[in-house]
């Protein structure tokens, strides 16, 4: 174990293939400023592209960031709250308030496994993954329940847990391998105060249902708790291994960090599908169709990391669509995290509309997928409950408050 890490060597899995090949270094001076360099023998590839051409593209200098960040391309491969307190609670025993590593060492420390096509090593001629054998459901919900607990874990799940080590977002998860899938499974937390994870569920399947580009999602139980499992997107199975896809966050791709995260906007990310997606026409109808459902069913955690495309070194292409869940709240009034349309961010239909515009879309089509959704969700709704078990108590807890908020509706006239 190492917390002082001061470089990486950076490999991927080109497109198509199956075994990873070293691309770059990336360092980390005592300024906490990054640098990224190609590989020579990399850059002699002919299949050879650009982790993000913005940032880092395929050259033979040294590239760094102008306020010396780590590129955030490669910061979409770092693992975030729940992966960093995994991390955390695995090699010091202590709370993630307690402790903190820079960059580096969370790269180092995760799991191999992660969302995307990029690893990170010691060596630039060895790839050795850090991947444990598998563990089961119930292990894995038991090592997150420790993390959550701020408890070290026991030696018999620390490395179960390393499964979950690099996944994004703060609520307890893991990466699960089942059969011929491979998933990620997100657990129960402690403080819900109402079944989350059925909510994500019934959220998926109605987004699905309404005609959205959506991950699959299943339901299981673990241990007398709820688990939802989503199929991971990222993977293609090929007869001689798994490939992994490229897969970079619309924060990345709108040129912002964490800190400026509450610029983003979908008029500015409407622009770059214009520029650079393939089949920029459907994208802009499936990205407008996923803003009016997170405002139909509440979900207001739409932040840019939430949004992510394939990139495959020619053209970007819409991941589908993951982690719409409604978000709890206790009044009417709700914005969500990015901007619709200019400074508007308030969720309702009515800015939904002004946002159309901006994504090409003519009136008459927004309010076609938008009564398209409306009904599907108020059609299947009890069709999707059902498929949860979710109980009447919170049905008529989601209902009215997450779903279909009176506040979303208010002036809008089909």
């Amino acid at each position: 174990m190492t917390t002082s890490n001061q470089r990486a060597y950076v490999w991927v899995w080109l497109p198509n293939q199956t075994s990873p090949v070293a691309a770059g270094l990336v360092e980390r001076d005592d300024q906490d400023r990054y640098r990224f360099a190609y590989g020579r023998s990399y850059l002699a590839r002919e299949d050879a592209i650009s982790l993000f051409p913005r940032e880092l593209p395929l050259r033979p200098s040294t590239l760094a960031q102008p306020d010396g960040s780590l590129p955030s391309c490669l910061r979409d491969a770092s693992p975030d709250a729940w992966g960093r307190r995994v991390i955390i609670n695995r090699l010091t025993g202590l709370g993630a308030d307690e402790v903190d590593f820079n960059e580096i060492v969370y790269l180092l420390e995760s799991g191999s496994d992660r969302i995307g096509a990029l690893d990170f090593q010691d060596s630039s001629t060895e790839y050795q993954p850090r991947e444990y054998q598998d563990a089961s459901l119930a292990e894995l919900q038991k090592a997150s329940e420790y993390i959550e607990a701020g408890e070290p874990l026991p030696p018999i799940l620390d490395q179960a847990i390393q499964h979950g080590s690099s996944i994004g977002g703060a609520r307890p998860k893991a990466l699960l391998n089942d059969k011929e899938r491979k998933l990620v499974a997100k657990f129960s937390s402690s403080t819900d105060l109402y079944s989350v994870v059925k909510a994500e569920f019934v959220a998926m399947r109605l987004a699905r249902l309404v005609g959205l580009d959506v991950a699959p999602v299943e339901m299981t139980h673990s241990l007398g708790k709820d688990v939802l499992l989503v199929e991971r997107f990222d993977r293609m199975q090929a007869p001689s291994g798994w490939s992994r896809r490229i897969v970079l966050s619309a924060l990345t791709l709108l040129g912002l960090d964490e800190m400026m995260a509450r610029y983003a906007s979908y008029e500015a990310l409407g622009h770059l599908i214009r520029a650079g997606f393939d089949q920029p026409g459907e994208t802009l109808h499936e990205l407008f169709g996923r803003i009016v459902f997170n405002v139909l069913c509440g979900n207001t955690d739409d932040h840019a990391r939430n949004h992510a495309a394939f990139w495959d070194g020619e053209a970007y292409r819409l991941t589908p669509a993951y982690d719409i869940c409604p978000q709890s709240r206790t009044g009417g009034e709700a914005t969500q995290a990015m901007l619709l349309h200019g400074q508007e961010r308030r969720s309702q239909l009515v800015h939904c509309l002004e946002a159309a515009v901006q994504l090409g879309l003519t009136q008459v089509q927004a309010h076609e997928i938008i009564g398209r959704q409306l009904a599907t969700i108020r059609e299947q709704w009890d069709y999707v409950c059902d498929q949860a078990e979710l109980s009447q108590v919170d049905r008529s807890y989601l209902w009215g408050r997450q779903f279909l908020n009176p506040f979303a509706l208010e002036g809008y006239t089909p």
